[in-house]
């Protein structure tokens, strides 16, 4: 039996969808859920630049944790970069999976240059949609777990220059 195909639905914390994709699921072990995609056309994104069509991500969520990471490589297969988002555990529900995006993103390149971003934009949703101390609480504690991650070069980052 091959992958699973998956659409996976990047929420708004009012649980509206900011944007779905299609990913096969390759991995489903010990609360870590692995999806591999290709980006069908050409990406400009504000810090990334421009994300080539072919563009492979591998995306890496835990079931359990207010995050998740996402590997880029070109389409000729070398490491482009990584991008993680804080977000509220996800869900997988038959052929869809959710999760609610708390806007807090960090961007790591190759050559280990860490960038944090949006924590503007996670400040002005949380008192738009009254985030609970909770909700602050664990997307703090998810960007300052990454970061020791990213410093350690622990999974999935051992690729680290």
């Amino acid at each position: 039996m091959g992958p699973r195909t998956i659409k996976i639905n990047s929420r708004k914390y009012d649980q509206s969808i900011r944007r779905s994709w299609i990913c096969d699921l390759i991995e489903e072990k010990d609360g870590l859920v692995v999806f591999v995609g290709v980006f069908d056309r050409v990406v400009e994104h504000p810090d990334l630049g421009f994300i080539e069509k072919g563009t492979i991500s591998y995306e890496y969520y835990w079931l359990d944790r207010w995050y998740n990471v996402f590997r880029f490589h070109e389409p000729d297969g070398r490491l482009r970069n990584w991008y993680c988002n804080i977000n509220m555990p996800p869900e997988l529900s038959g052929d869809e999976f959710d999760y609610v995006d708390l806007d807090i993103d960090i961007l790591l390149w190759p050559s280990g240059e860490v960038k944090v971003l949006d924590e503007d934009e996670f400040r002005e949703n949380s008192l738009k949609f009254g985030y609970p101390v909770d909700v602050l609480t664990n997307a703090d504690a998810a960007k300052n777990q990454l970061l020791d991650m990213i410093a350690r070069h622990e999974f999935p980052f051992e690729q680290l220059a």
